[in-house]
């Protein structure tokens, strides 16, 4: 904890389950712009997340002595307070919970975020001193979106308010209140100030403006006993202080412990749950991204059903299922659903129902979402998609030239970096797979005249599917365009490999998986080019423009990972548990290191396999739960 190299790249993620968060590094020393200890939505101004308080500095004085165990960085690398010398113990199994050492006195720090709550809560515990001992306080407020920095500035109101332990006061128009309670009676003295030139590293790396000015209102101080708990309470509403206590042993009761690697999976999982009034929502990830359709159907069923938490795999299918069908009739979206119009989504949704149905059994799979399955597959066939057309050999087309249309998304002066057209290679493994489902559910109702129809279709798209895109070296093209044909070794031809229904044969299927195995594999799953392919980029660092080239060429991705040892399990049973398990290990390894608990965005291609990107991402931790969950089946299985 003392040595900044070793504790300032590990971050800590605490979400309300609502949208709002709270994240810093473990010794509270914000390096992102997107840190803060209260970060919320505010629909009123737009849809983005807001920090408003970013952090608070805890200052302990006896005998007129100051030590302030805050942190933060300022240009030409000075760090000041240098509170993190004062750490003599970290935790989060269960809440993150800091021990400081300052002579004799010792202060515990405990954080928890209210579920459901734009409210953050921290506990302080004095656990030994000698002699009178005060605490000071003082918060540092932005009032700012997380895509923005804030500078000093005659605006900025500095008006507060008294309330109940606290004060509340608001910095700009339009933003709400921000209340900041204590359980304790304490005087808050008003000294407004800029905090100037605080620095942000992260941002600094990735190649953008990363200066900012805090604006501290004032402080708040009182005394603290030894054996005495003090609760103090950052929200957007007022609250009782006296209830402040029982809340914060209440929220610590609900909290899940992060004990093992499965536990942290877990925890991470529900922290990608998103209430919006009756709605419920996966986020992407953290810190900066929103509810996208393609990655909300690849990481439903990992971070639900492979859990057995089917309720809320319905819960986000309601609500996703209201989408899908107000996009098919041309309605406008009354769901916080992006990217719904992408052309593979509907195909990935058919994937996650099948993956319920596996779950819960096919008849009461089909009850509940046959007619959504049909509805959508029909409207597929009749060409109704704006960007998905069924050709004459049996294959969906799409237009990906000038806009990216697939799961490799980034873009570079407004055009693909990995222009994707024509016939793409996922997307007709999952029409293939989507086909067979659709007349399996057909079979199981006796319904003969819809199972020869899909059946037919599905032998179609087989046999073009093989004639288009196996070529001569035992791989599949990544996609084929005309006479266009894209040679690069990419991961999207696992998805034939390993999804229930292959057009592949056996052999077929043995040989992209060797090629995915010599070419692709790394310990953070498959990279998204081979290092024999030409363009390969496998560090994801730099400015924007440059990770953005990185960003499919070559970085290594673990969600990809999880279909290549589905694919493993499926291809050589048992005699492949082993290793599956050995590549469990390096995610493993993961849970202490960048965001503790979760796992990253994406990973740099070659060795040491670095975490980049957003700090926690759905689709990786779901299709990690869901290997996990493969594996306890075959491990247990009997012959």
């Amino acid at each position: 904890m003392t040595n900044l190299q070793d504790s300032l790249p590990r971050e800590l993620l605490r979400t309300n389950r609502s949208g709002a968060y709270s994240c810093s590094t473990i010794v509270d020393c914000n390096t992102r712009k997107y840190h803060g200890l209260l970060v919320v939505p505010v629909p009123e101004l737009d849809d983005e997340n807001h920090v408003l308080l970013s952090s608070l500095d805890v200052t302990v004085i006896q005998h007129g002595a100051e030590f302030n165990l805050g942190l933060h960085k300022y240009q030409g690398n000075n760090f000041s307070p240098k509170g993190h010398k004062y750490i003599r113990e970290f935790d989060c199994d269960k809440v993150p919970t800091t021990i400081y050492r300052v002579g004799g006195v010792i202060l515990k720090k405990e954080v928890v975020f209210q579920h459901y709550e734009d409210r953050l809560l921290i506990r302080y515990t004095l656990v030994d001193a000698h002699s009178a001992t005060t605490l000071r306080f003082r918060p540092f407020l932005a009032f700012r979106s997380v895509r923005q920095f804030t500078h000093e500035n005659g605006t900025a109101s500095r008006e507060y308010h008294e309330v109940d332990g606290g004060i509340r006061t608001c910095m700009y128009a339009g933003y709400p209140d921000l209340y900041m309670q204590f359980s304790k009676k304490n005087e808050f003295h008003f000294m407004p100030d800029w905090y100037r030139g605080v620095e942000y590293p992260k941002e600094q790396e990735r190649g953008y403006a990363s200066n900012e000015d805090l604006y501290v209102p004032g402080y708040f101080e009182m005394s603290i006993k030894k054996g005495e708990s003090i609760v103090f309470s950052a929200s957007t509403s007022e609250i009782k202080t006296r209830s402040l206590k029982t809340l914060f042993e209440k929220e610590v009761d609900d909290r899940a412990p992060r004990d093992n690697f499965f536990h942290c999976l877990v925890n991470a999982a529900h922290q990608f749950h998103n209430r919006d009034g009756n709605d419920r929502y996966l986020l992407a990830g953290y810190p900066w991204f929103k509810c996208r359709a393609r990655d909300t159907f690849i990481a439903l069923p990992g971070l639900t059903l492979a859990i057995d938490e089917v309720e809320y795999f319905e819960l986000v299918m309601k609500t996703a299922e209201r989408g899908i069908r107000e996009f098919m009739e041309g309605k406008p979206l009354s769901v916080k659903i992006y990217e719904l119009e992408q052309p593979d989504v509907f195909l990935w949704a058919v994937w996650a129902i099948q993956q319920y149905a596996k779950y819960v059994g096919r008849e009461k799979g089909y009850a509940k979402y046959g007619k959504l399955v049909t509805d959508m597959m029909k409207y597929i066939v009749a060409g109704k998609h704006p960007n998905l057309s069924l050709e004459e050999n049996g294959l969906l087309r799409s237009e990906g030239r000038d806009k990216a249309v697939t799961w490799m998304n980034s873009t570079a002066n407004g055009r693909p970096v990995v222009p994707r057209t024509g016939f793409i290679v996922e997307f007709n493994a999952l029409w293939y797979n989507a086909l067979k489902f659709c007349a399996a559910l057909a079979a199981s109702r006796n319904d003969e005249k819809n199972v020869i129809e899909l059946e037919e279709r599905a032998a179609k798209a087989k046999e073009s599917f093989v004639k288009t895109f196996l070529n001569d070296y035992g791989y599949l093209f990544d996609y084929v365009d005309g006479p266009m044909m894209d040679w690069s070794v990419r991961p999207n031809m696992i998805f034939a490999v390993a999804l229930d229904y292959s057009p592949l044969s056996q052999d077929q299927k043995k040989s992209v998986l060797d090629i995915c195995t010599r070419e692709l594999l790394t310990p953070k799953g498959l990279r998204s080019l081979s290092p024999k392919s030409g363009g390969y980029n496998p560090m994801y660092v730099g400015p924007q423009t440059q990770r953005d080239y990185a960003y499919h060429q070559g970085t290594a991705w673990p969600w990809l990972g999880g279909f290549y040892m589905e694919a493993c399990l499926k291809l050589y049973k048992r005699t492949r548990l082993s290793f599956i398990e050995r590549q469990m290990v390096g995610y493993e390894d993961e849970m202490a290191y960048h965001c503790l608990g979760t796992i990253s965005e994406l990973f740099d291609g070659n060795p040491p396999f670095h975490g980049r990107g957003a700090m926690s991402f759905a689709m990786n931790v779901a299709e990690i739960l869901r290997t996990l969950k493969l594996l306890e089946s075959y491990t247990y299985q009997r012959d």
